[in-house]
């Protein structure tokens, strides 16, 4: 969930908070204008631009035309009926646009206001009626309904983004690719021809429509086809692709690409989806002015090289968007800190580069609209610096209209430049009306510039006016896309406020620092790395307030998503509303919520430490895999798998006091047992690895060996009856054998059929033992099976195999005797995990299930000289 704070996605609000300049003013009639301050004159075009591309984009091409000459008729009406139509209705317009009284009450323009409305609503509608048509027609759509095999020529639109991995057994990266398609043609593709050549006509055509195109058949329905016989279109598409070569691609980049087309999800301005195959075809570079950005963008990267680990990556985010080194578990905090929107090229941006360079342009004394085309000259350069995307784009066109609006001496008119961004963002792009990103950055501009004033005006008798202000602006932004939140995620950030708060004296020097030294790279990597280094301690302090705010209990608390949310939301506003209408009752609020925050902060820590006295060995709730965590003494511990994510394997051992690992097992080389590796690896000292003498899949294995030789750790296969103690934990390797058979059909059951397998004993210091657990990896049933001829251990504790799979061999189960079984398992996944039967079976051996993913993470610990279950809870 992102909270907006004092930066947003697109557009920005004013530098200054306040009345508008020069207040209201009267008309000649003695009437108020709305033309002063908060203008609706724009607002009300705006919002119907706004709805209109809202709602049609989900209709058909005729629809906008007829809605766009509907509504156009309607607005030709008024203005001919208002100017020349009989006497009372042209007394009746000037009274109304006039503000003269009409039946003894005064009014406002509202002939005007409804005329700008209608206009503005039927040119959205042409427009969107123009783009619909330009993607649901063509030989692109006709091919994606067929589902076609095609080769194409795309230029890059915008930065490839990567899309989080949701499962899987190794490391894949699949991105999203906007871009605009130029060319294609069909052909056989990879297994039936080479890549790009047209398919050939057959003698016998089957009934139906044609597979293919040909180009006598593109020109006899009108397309253009080029001397190759390609067929040359251009609509936008999206590309969905994995492998290499994707990530490094820039915008204005030609390719080509090969892979089958599908359907675009209706009310999207694409014209298809390409599901690529394969790795891009680079046929050109990008252009200068990006190839000007990518270096620029280079120099950041390379002059933050001299910081730490986690400032490295987030200073370029903070300054031009440039996630590729960012943390993982650095995004999930700023994620639960609503600090997410602060890695995003927004107005913010552009405000701390204009204002930087209007502090210069006064201390030379330039004149005002001198100073204005300064402003608008830095922000253009940084347009350039942060790569002239469509976001940037839309930024740097609300930095323009404000620094206009200077220019002209009416700064102050914050709604008006707002309103009038989003109706010219609209008309040239109606897409926006459906994107999130948008309607976040417009709310919560919209929040600053109606609520934070007010808000701050009241707070400023009670505190000095510059803390008012850095509390106001938060707190309004976060209210105004609050309803947004509810309706995209179901979820409501309650650190996001004091969180934004704290970090945001930080965003503005580490912003100006850091565009200061992409500049000076190029020319002098020293100086451009002196300026590196303040801007990477405000990195760093935005760091420790996200880590912080994340681990606060209840940082976010789930809510009810969509429209019923919304509407419990409502709800929720109202009953606040009235009981904080009275001071009495706002005191009494403001004490529970005090009484709240110190049992959650200091009392409950007290009652219910974490880690629990006596912990013996703690199954991390590391979501769909396994991390497990055997204590070996003051800060130190064994740890067996690292789950998928190394933000969560990171915090389990975090949340633990350990600094130091002197044993690493890796059980298989699985994502969602090695994926955290890193995790562990942050902050601490490891002194060995086991790993699996089954080196598959081949590709995670070896990315795990090169990640444990960059940082010097010996990495051992250790055959069963390999032995360790620590102290009065000793742990031995059960299986598998180094040169054991492989064991299952596929890849997966191979590699999860030669987990290592490790039992557990705990004695006390007179060498009495306390109790064992078996930790069983992902066997499945062949394995267990043969285990259970070899002769299976009793233990107290079993790690059930598999995550609870079906896959579970009743004899293995009901061998190891165990009293409780811990099952680590992501919550709602994808492969039904635990399975209801292996869940049965364990209650009929008389066994007691723990799950992470119903009681988070879970210690077994010694009490009384036996072992006892205590899970943490969600």
């Amino acid at each position: 969930m992102s909270g907006p704070g004092q930066r947003f996605g697109s557009v920005s609000a004013p530098a200054a908070l306040g009345p508008p300049s020069g207040g209201s003013h009267q008309t000649a009639g003695g009437g108020t204008a709305w033309a002063a301050g908060h203008s609706l004159r724009l607002v009300c075009p705006a919002t119907v631009s706004w709805l209109a591309a809202l709602v049609l984009l989900g209709c058909s091409a005729t629809t906008g035309a007829v809605v766009a000459a509907g509504s156009a008729s309607v607005a030709l009406l008024i203005w001919a009926t208002t100017r020349n139509g009989p006497p009372r209705l042209v007394s009746w317009r000037r009274a109304v646009g006039s503000g003269d009284r009409v039946g003894g009450r005064s009014r406002g323009p509202v002939a005007g206001t409804a005329l700008a409305a209608l206009a503005c609503g039927a040119a959205t509608a042409a427009v969107v009626a123009f783009k619909v048509h330009g993607v649901s027609t063509g030989p692109v759509v006709e091919l994606a309904a067929r589902r076609a095999t095609v080769t194409a020529e795309v230029e890059i639109g915008d930065d490839p983004r990567v899309r989080p991995q949701r499962g899987g057994l190794t490391r894949r990266e699949s991105v999203v690719v906007e871009a605009r398609m130029v060319s294609i043609e069909t052909g056989d593709g990879p297994s039936g021809g080479t890549p790009g050549a047209r398919s050939r006509p057959s003698e016998t055509r089957p009934l139906g429509p044609p597979d293919s195109v040909e180009p006598r058949e593109a020109i006899e329905r009108g397309e253009s086809t080029d001397a190759s016989g390609r067929i040359l279109v251009d609509v936008p598409v999206v590309l969905l692709a994995s492998g290499e070569g994707w990530s490094m691609l820039s915008p204005s980049q030609r390719i080509r690409v090969h892979g089958r087309l599908g359907t675009a999800e209706r009310g999207d301005l694409t014209a298809a989806v390409l599901l690529v195959r394969g790795p891009p075809e680079v046929l050109s570079g990008p252009s200068a002015v990006q190839r000007a950005a990518g270096a620029l963008r280079s120099g950041l990267r390379e002059a933050s090289d001299v910081l730490p680990q986690g400032a490295r990556g987030l200073l370029p985010g903070l300054v031009v968007g440039d996630v590729s080194r960012l943390d993982e578990e650095i995004k999930e905090n700023f994620t639960a800190a609503g600090l997410s929107h602060l890695t995003a090229v927004s107005g913010a941006n552009l405000a701390f580069i204009a204002g930087a360079a209007l502090v210069f342009a006064r201390l030379v004394g330039l004149p005002l609209p001198a100073r204005a085309i300064l402003a608008v000259v830095a922000m253009g350069g940084f347009a350039v610096v942060a790569r002239p995307s469509p976001s940037v784009v839309r930024a740097l066109a609300m930095g323009v209209v404000a620094a206009l609006a200077m220019g002209t001496g009416r700064s102050r008119d914050g709604v008006t430049a707002l309103s009038a961004t989003v109706l010219g963002l609209i008309l040239f792009n109606p897409g926006l009306a459906r994107q999130y990103g948008f309607a976040l950055s417009v709310f919560a501009t919209g929040g600053i510039l109606v609520l934070a004033p007010r808000w701050r005006d009241r707070m400023a008798s009670r505190m000095p006016r510059w803390a008012a202000e850095a509390i106001a602006v938060p707190a309004a932004a976060q209210v105004a896309v609050t309803p947004l939140l509810v309706l995209m995620s179901g979820q409501l950030g309650l650190v996001a406020i004091p969180a934004n708060l704290l970090a945001g004296p930080a965003v503005a020097p580490a912003t100006l620092l850091g565009f200061g030294a992409a500049i000076v790279a190029p020319l002098s990597m020293t100086v451009a790395q002196v300026l590196v280094r303040p801007a990477g301690l405000a990195a760093g302090w935005i760091i420790v307030v996200a880590e912080r705010a994340a681990a606060l209990p209840a940082a976010t608390i789930g809510w009810p998503g969509g429209v019923p949310g919304l509407a419990l939301l409502a709800v929720a506003v109202v009953l606040v509303w009235v009981v904080l209408r009275r001071r009495i009752r706002r005191y009494v609020v403001a004490v529970l919520l005090a009484g709240a925050l110190v049992a959650a902060l200091v009392i409950g820590p007290v009652t219910s430490p974490w880690p629990p006295p006596g912990w013996l060995l703690v199954a991390c709730d590391v979501g769909q895999g396994d991390g497990m965590v055997l204590s070996t003494g003051p800060g130190s511990a064994v740890v067996i798998d690292t789950g998928p994510k190394p933000g969560d394997a990171n915090r389990c051992l975090h949340d633990l006091g350990i600094s130091r690992v002197p044993l690493l097992v890796l059980s298989h080389p699985h994502l969602d047992h090695v994926g955290g590796l890193a995790g562990v690896l942050r902050g601490r000292t490891v002194g060995a690895a086991v790993v699996s003498p089954g080196r598959v899949p081949q590709s995670e294995s070896a990315r795990v060996s090169v990640e444990l030789r960059a940082r010097r750790i010996p990495e051992w296969v250790v055959p069963p009856g390999g032995r360790w103690r620590f102290g009065g934990t000793e742990i031995t390797v059960v299986s598998p054998e180094p040169d054991t058979p492989k064991m299952g059909s596929a890849e997966g059951a191979i590699a999860n059929n030669a987990s290592v397998v490790l039992l557990v004993r705990w004695s006390d210091e007179r060498g009495t033992l306390i109790g064992s657990a078996l930790l069983a990896g992902d066997l499945e049933t062949a394995a267990q099976a043969g285990l259970w001829r070899r002769g299976v251990p009793e233990v107290d504790v079993l790690k059930v195999p598999h995550h609870g799979s079906s896959r579970q061999d009743p004899a293995f189960l009901s061998a190891t005797r165990a009293r409780a079984a811990l099952i680590s398992v992501g919550a709602g996944n994808d492969y039904g995990h635990p399975s209801p039967l292996t869940m049965a079976r364990l209650h009929l051996l008389g066994m007691r299930t723990y799950r992470t993913d119903l009681s988070g993470d879970v210690a077994v610990i010694e009490r009384a000289g036996r072992l006892a279950v205590v899970p943490r809870g969600k």
